[in-house]
């Protein structure tokens, strides 16, 4: 299974249909019922009395103004003056409404989008990047907020006011407000066609805003090596590159919003134009009033004025369309490690089995074909071959942070998919080749992911520690348990981060301990600690450790070599440095 991102293939799949889209878009606002409807009332009253405005200014005119009776004059401009402080009232109301729902919406939206990503598999994340991926939680559902807080409303608000400034035309005058209407009509057939144009240009150029995200943030966590190696050009020239393409499909979607505004506009003029040309002629057969004039002026520009407002929040609504595509692409994707039910386990005297294993990454070769091997309970293995060969592979398939294409990977006889990702975290722990750590103490990342040693004080934690002979790797830092690890872990030597990484999986006593070069970056002295430590674990774990340094693994019981998609026991010491020249010797 793939978990591509990208805006060549599946992106372009999954853009939906302006009303699919909008009906799953609406979806999430399933929690805002009671606001939404208070919002619509409020909606309804202001596009109410912005439409009776209009008609009372006319008929002001026709029978106070033209016959200069003031007492009504004053009356009507009075109400007048209530209707406008209302309005004002109701537009505030719905400001402040929409704009809860909206910081609403997007808070529980990027929550989900997180929680998605973090249960999606390792695979989804060597595919795309982690820009990119950034860009889609900020800038994505920032476009969402901006669409839900300020334009929702006014879109709908608009249509109101236009829905009703259109049956107040045809009411007071049928020939002239069909008339008035006619270039509506050719409005609705150009926002037809060149909706999907504008819609796919917005899609494009989020994307392109993703990809200059995933260049920023590949140049600045990769800064160690841009300066070692004075590449500062390099990635000025790569960065311009990306930005120029981001300019250009930025101004080309630019472009494509902006061309609504004119065409609305044009229209709107050619209206009104109508209105004024045909009203005069028929206050001239006496068929009609000045004041129904005005009248009828106001409520062509209570017509066309929210068309022009209309071409703008088209504008947002497509941009949040194709925001919404990118979004609603990660939160279709499911994990491919899905816990199965237990089936009936096979004998439990192997910790660690693999029947037929075969497995290789997307576009890839096969790493691993058909490889078996059984390994016991409380015994030491070493997985060695050459670099590239399948050892980290291996482990990772052991941990679980990948499926086998094929074959089955068991843990005590039971297949490995069947434990819950808790089960799995519980009994197996893993160094990694490059160890992670999160900015914090020292103390909270030994006890990442450790729920059964969060409560411990920290004098029971240290005896603790001491127990497992853990605590003079801990003196290896000038403040113990507090000091502060920043940047994850950029403030603190490779050696230490190991360190940490060691103690961590080490202090959760696991049933198989993974060692992915664990030491590669620790002095000999400290390793030899570090196994006199792994000594002092339960016997029943299981212990399996990749390297390249063959003294590393002297003191394993068996040895296994990985290379050329094939896991052969190596036996002996020997046999294994036979193995690896031989490997040498043939590339």
């Amino acid at each position: 299974m793939t978990y591509q991102l990208n805006i060549g293939n599946q992106e372009v799949k999954q853009r939906t249909k302006t009303f699919a889209a909008l009906k799953k878009l609406f979806l999430i606002l399933a929690d805002e019922k009671r606001s939404l409807i208070l919002s619509l009332l409020i909606i309804l009253i202001h596009s109410s009395l912005t439409l009776i405005a209009p008609y009372l200014i006319g008929y002001t005119i026709d029978n106070y103004v033209q016959t200069r009776q003031y007492h009504g004059l004053f009356v009507f401009s009075g109400l007048l003056l209530v209707i406008y402080l209302f309005s004002l009232t109701t537009s505030y109301l719905q400001v402040k409404l929409m704009g809860g729902i909206g910081q609403r919406v997007v808070y529980k939206l990027r929550n989900s989008i997180f929680s998605k990503l973090l249960e999606l598999p390792i695979a989804f994340f060597n595919e795309n990047k982690a820009g990119d991926l950034i860009s889609r939680i900020n800038n994505d559902t920032d476009k969402l907020h901006q669409f839900f807080s300020q334009s929702l409303m006014q879109f709908i608000g608009s249509l109101f006011i236009m829905t009703g400034a259109g049956i107040f035309l045809l009411s007071i005058s049928l020939p002239l407000g069909s008339a008035a209407l006619l270039p509506a009509l050719a409005l609705l057939l150009f926002t037809r066609f060149i909706t999907p144009w504008v819609k796919k240009r917005n899609a494009v150029s989020l994307a392109s805003t993703g990809k200059l995200s995933a260049e920023v943030q590949e140049s600045l966590a990769n800064f160690k090596v841009v300066i070692a190696y004075n590449r500062r050009n390099y990635f000025r020239q790569r960065f311009d590159e990306v930005n120029v393409e981001n300019f250009k499909f930025a101004l080309k979607a630019g472009l494509a919003n902006s061309l609504f505004m004119p065409v609305y506009g044009f229209f709107s003029n050619i209206g009104q134009l109508i209105v004024l040309a045909f009203g005069i002629y028929l206050i001239s057969t006496g068929h009609f009033t000045i004041g129904l004039l005005i009248s009828f002026l106001s409520y062509i520009n209570n017509f066309y004025n929210p068309l022009r407002q209309l071409a703008a929040l088209w504008t947002s609504f497509q941009v949040a369309l194709a925001g919404w595509d990118r979004i609603s692409l990660i939160l279709s994707f499911e994990t491919n490690l899905k816990a199965i039910e237990p089936q009936s386990s096979t004998c439990e005297a192997s910790s660690v089995s693999f029947r037929n294993v075969s497995f290789g990454y997307p576009g890839g070769r096969e790493v691993l074909h058909q490889a078996g091997f059984d390994l016991e309970k409380g015994k030491t293995y070493a997985f060695v071959g050459p670099t590239g060969g399948g050892k980290t592979t291996t482990a990772s398939l052991i941990a679980r942070l990948y499926d086998p294409a094929r074959g089955v990977v068991l843990l005590n006889g039971r297949d490995l998919r069947t434990y819950t990702p808790a089960e799995r975290a519980e009994k197996i722990g893993f160094i990694l080749q490059e160890p992670f750590l999160f900015t914090g103490t020292v103390r909270e990342n030994i006890l990442y992911g450790n729920e059964a040693a969060y409560g411990l004080s920290d004098q029971r934690l240290l005896e603790v520690m001491r127990q497992a002979g853990l605590e003079d790797l801990l003196s290896r830092f000038e403040g113990g348990l507090d000091t502060e690890v920043l940047n994850s872990g950029e403030t603190i030597s490779l050696g230490q981060k190991q360190l940490i990484a060691f103690i961590r999986a080490v202090l959760r006593k696991p049933e198989v301990l993974i060692l992915d070069e664990a030491t590669a970056n620790i002095d000999t002295v400290t390793e030899k600690q570090l196994e006199s430590i792994l000594q002092k674990l339960p016997d029943s774990t299981t212990r399996i450790i990749i390297a390249h340094r063959l003294n590393t693994i002297e003191n394993a019981d068996e040895i296994f070599f990985v290379n050329a998609s094939r896991i052969v026991r190596a036996g002996s010491m020997t046999n294994a440095l036979q193995l690896l020249m031989l490997d040498r010797r043939d590339s």
